[in-house]
């Protein structure tokens, strides 16, 4: 085991991987415990593009929970929970979570659970939504977590992808003013998918109690509190570890495959050289355990690493308020936040001068990280400015599971650039190619895409679905990976994600990125967030339109406001980009991870038909856009 930071710098650790990548991963590779250590790094003729460790035998379990505790460490705290949403803070340690872990891997192994069977998990953020992953990874049955509150007819369809032995749930979820019953959705998700689950285990919480159905339904605290514990079933490195179905999957959902062996090895190494923290250290990603964030560095990640690990039930503003997250920091000690921009706005708009900030002792906390979206430079500025440490914007997918791009705490740090997601992690070659496949000049923006093979912990598939996976990632660009991110990489080798590819705009024949345009409405001190797309328009083929949401107690007029940003735009990008509206909206329109449903905004702009996407946070965000933006 290993938690200690690595003291190589980054050119030496890139370098040395470059010349040995085999030799680099395998290296990584003995930190963990093995049931069977891997002869075989790397066998090109597994699968779409190789596989990793493809004779070696492993539990992500036993290395999560088991190794710390055999180690002297099961009296160290591995998760607190703390949920503003019912007042409540527990803490579990090394000791206790192993404990509950195995009693519930009994309980899934007394319902008829093997190895290799697919078990789904639809909960809210409680310590058994963590507990239920890692026992499922205990018996070596494949998890599919989906997010709580999610819609029935969504949940059915990864219902029937995945065809579950077992579902476990809650009664319910907490949101700000409301709770979610889960078990009706969960009934109608059943009722709707041809494959029907053979068990249940329903978790019942206090505010909102669920009927039981009959011979499916078994009670969680029932059956944990008589179960005989479960002991940690050894599996390949090539066995998937868990199914995560991407967000806004139309037709036959998309199943990311996570592979057991790699995805360990990646994630350990990941916690010291990209996070630099280690065993003891108090990790916090403020996200959910239905989104990658969550998998790899809420539960897998910091738990490899014999970190604490934090579950948060609650949000980052009105919880009770825009100091929320550093009251969470402050009471637990924590070492490093990674959270998502959207997060940071959200605070940055209800508290622009960092009063409630100051109300907390931040001592102990060493560095911010972001990820899930492009951070415009001015928040990261601005964090940095009150915070007074490195604020660290990373660049990675849900398909990748762990950071593409970064800057290393391990390493020693490299300066830092506000708009660029850092320097490409071991392990990851990134070029931007056009559409011939040929490589840019620095500083051009093109395809971003990754050389093959991919390293451990990418996706190696998509689940019963090969065929798939090479149209969507691997076609267009043959011997390298397609991100369908847009972006480009400087001189210095900074890799700078400008927007989807889709959302790069062709306005009179001059292909230019939206998030560009976003950086420099971002950067006016008026504005709290904001999104560009690019609309129809009969003589230049499409136009930007931006979206402004303004900080709290900005009393300026919204003509003069718009007038600003138009000048702001023709002055940093040019004429060029035929920057002419910018419309002051209360709020925008984003996933429950937090994306700006760009693709949705674009067709209300159009006068287009559009679904209201089944991972909308708040519907009546989309009423109001449409409202002011829809053409008459």
């Amino acid at each position: 085991m290993t938690g200690s930071i690595q003291k190589t710098g980054y050119d030496e650790a890139y370098a040395a991987w470059r010349a040995d990548p085999f030799g680099w991963w395998a290296e990584r590779a003995r930190a963990l415990a093995w049931d069977r250590p891997p002869r075989t790094v790397f066998d090109p003729s597994l699968g779409p593009y190789g596989r990793w460790f493809p004779d070696g035998m492993l539990n992500t379990c036993h290395n999560a929970l088991d190794r710390h505790v055999e180690a002297g460490r099961g009296g160290q705290a591995a998760l607190i929970w703390d949920s503003p949403m019912t007042g409540r803070k527990q803490t579990l340690t090394y000791a206790e979570l192993t404990g509950r872990v195995a009693r519930v891997a009994g309980v899934l192994a007394a319902l008829g659970v093997r190895r290799g069977d697919r078990v789904i998990i639809y909960m809210p953020m409680v310590p058994e939504a963590v507990i239920a992953m890692l026992a499922c990874a205990r018996l070596g049955a494949i998890h599919s977590v989906v997010f709580g509150g999610f819609a029935a007819a969504e949940l059915a369809a990864r219902i029937a992808d995945a065809a579950p032995k077992a579902i476990l749930s809650a009664s319910c979820g907490l949101e700000p003013g409301r709770t979610v019953a889960y078990k009706p959705l969960l009934d109608a998700a059943i009722a709707l998918s041809p494959h029907k689950p053979e068990a249940c285990l329903i978790l019942q919480r206090a505010d909102l109690e669920a009927p039981m159905t009959p011979g499916r339904d078994h009670d969680w605290a029932d059956a944990e509190a008589n179960a005989s514990p479960h002991a940690c079933v050894p599996v390949a490195a090539t066995d998937p570890l868990y199914i995560l179905y991407t967000s806004g999957t139309t037709g036959r959902p998309k199943g990311i495959v996570r592979d057991t062996g790699g995805h360990a090895v990646a994630l350990l190494n990941s916690m010291s050289m990209l996070y630099g923290v280690g065993a003891g250290d108090v990790f916090w990603a403020a996200s959910d355990v239905g989104w990658v964030v969550g998998h790899s560095y809420i539960v897998y990640g910091p738990l490899l690493a014999g970190c604490t690990t934090i579950v948060y039930e609650g949000k980052p503003v009105g919880t009770p308020d825009a100091g929320a997250f550093w009251r969470v920091c402050d009471e637990h000690r924590v070492k490093a936040l990674f959270t998502a921009p959207t997060a940071l706005r959200a605070i940055k708009r209800e508290d622009p001068d960092g009063a409630l900030m100051r109300r907390y002792d931040l001592s102990r906390l060493e560095a911010l990280f972001l990820a899930g979206e492009r951070c415009d430079p001015d928040t990261i500025l601005w964090a940095s400015r009150l915070l007074g440490r490195p604020v660290i914007d990373h660049w990675w997918q849900t398909e990748t599971g762990w950071a593409i791009t970064g800057n290393f705490r391990g390493l020693g740090l490299f300066p830092v650039k506000p708009g660029s997601g850092g320097k490409p992690s071991p392990g990851f070659e990134v070029a931007v190619l056009d559409e011939a496949s040929r490589p840019l000049p620095p500083g051009t923006i093109g395809d971003l895409a990754l050389k093959l093979p991919l390293p451990p912990s990418c996706l190696p598939t998509l689940w019963n679905n090969d065929t798939g996976f090479r149209e969507a990632y691997l076609d267009r660009h043959l011997g390298w990976y397609t991100t369908a991110d847009a972006g480009m990489i400087d001189e210095e080798g900074y890799v700078s994600v400008m927007s989807r590819t889709d959302d790069i705009i062709n306005v009179a024949g001059h292909r230019l990125s939206t998030g560009a345009m976003e950086e420099v409405l971002a950067a006016h001190p008026d504005v709290a967030e904001c999104a560009v797309v690019g609309v129809h328009d009969a003589l230049k083929g499409q136009v930007p339109l931006g979206l402004v949401v303004v900080k709290a107690g900005v009393a300026k007029d919204e003509a003069t406001l718009e007038r600003e940003l138009v000048a702001m735009v023709r002055d940093r990008i040019g004429p060029v980009a035929s920057f002419k509206s910018a419309r002051i909206v209360p709020r925008l329109p984003k996933t429950r991870s937090g994306k700006v449903l760009q693709a949705t905004i674009r067709k209300i702009a159009d006068g287009q038909p559009y679904a209201v996407p089944p991972t909308i946070d708040d519907p009546a965000s989309l009423e109001e856009i449409s409202a002011l933006i829809a053409p008459r």
